[in-house]
């Protein structure tokens, strides 16, 4: 139970581009200081669902409540609080990197120079060269300072890791967590790279069709599903496993690996005492969790 007022509301929102139903019934609450994954495939409703927060899409039905106002009309006071992400990364190309942060710091009483250039020494950032010329990499290193600067109280981050090298996406994960050490801060991060996101977030959006399939706090999705190791020590595995809520089971000679859901640790101990057998069990990465509940 969380005793906060939500900063986001979405009642019933449905959205859609022709036939295509981008948004179909939803209904979710995103309260401060978490860091949120909105997973899914392309085409699942992610970058609608989060256009739809700041004002960028306007819902077909329902309604959506953003810092306490209809996402339809936010101001200025509501846009000061939100940076926002988008994974095509569009900046003013005829600008240099230095002008560029010059031009949009100027409008944040808030922007943070300390931030900045911490920021731009640590992904290497050429400040003097043309927005135009910079490597898809490089312009997402720059829209992500532009978002951040400012330090906003909702950071809202649709794909932004894609083009990034392995060791920037390691660097920016590491910022994501320095982000939200500050109170009330909240970060909403799009992404199908799910090894990077599990682990920063705290709580999983997981959406297929439009649809939200799973709602939860990462702690409470990592406890509902378990994977189980089980070898023989000294004949062969019985051909019926005393464990309940297989979700999948695959065994070759002696050796069995089991996917279970909603089956507490101890329940999966209990049932493995009738076996001669070593046992272990283990939690599911977030990739093995997320086909699970889109199948």
């Amino acid at each position: 139970m969380n005793n906060k007022e939500p900063i986001v509301q979405m009642r019933k929102v449905r959205k859609s581009f022709g036939k295509i139903k981008a948004l179909d019934d939803i209904n979710l609450q995103i309260y401060p200081g978490r860091i949120i994954g909105l997973l899914g495939a392309n085409g699942a409703g992610k970058s609608t669902l989060l256009r739809n927060i700041i004002g960028l899409y306007l819902q077909d039905e329902g309604e959506c409540i953003t810092f306490g106002s209809d996402a339809k009309k936010l101001g200025p006071k509501e846009l000061a609080q939100i940076g926002y992400v988008h994974q095509e990364g569009e900046l003013l190309d005829w600008m240099t990197v230095r002008q560029l942060i010059s031009y949009v710091s100027a409008y944040y009483q808030s922007w943070n120079r300390e931030l900045e250039e911490k920021y731009i020494e640590d992904f290497e950032i050429s400040t003097k060269v043309l927005v135009g010329s910079l490597s898809p990499g490089q312009r997402q290193r720059v829209a992500i300072l532009l978002a951040i600067g400012f330090e906003p109280e909702l950071l809202i981050l649709d794909e932004p890791a894609a083009a990034l090298d392995p060791l920037a996406r390691a660097q920016f994960l590491d910022l994501l967590l320095r982000i939200i050490q500050t109170e009330n801060r909240t970060i909403i991060i799009s992404s199908h790279i799910l090894s990077d996101v599990e682990k920063v977030i705290d709580h999983a959006v997981i959406m297929k069709e439009g649809r939200i399939l799973l709602d939860s706090s990462f702690d409470e999705l990592r406890e509902r599903f378990s994977q189980i190791r089980i070898s023989a020590l000294s004949k062969e595995l019985p051909e019926e496993l005393p464990f309940e809520n297989v979700v999948h089971c695959k065994r070759s000679d002696g050796q069995a690996i089991l996917t279970v859901k909603d089956c507490p640790r101890e329940i999966i101990q209990e049932q493995a005492k009738s076996l001669d057998c070593w046992v272990e069990i283990e939690t599911l990465p977030l990739e093995e969790i997320y086909k699970i509940v889109v199948s």
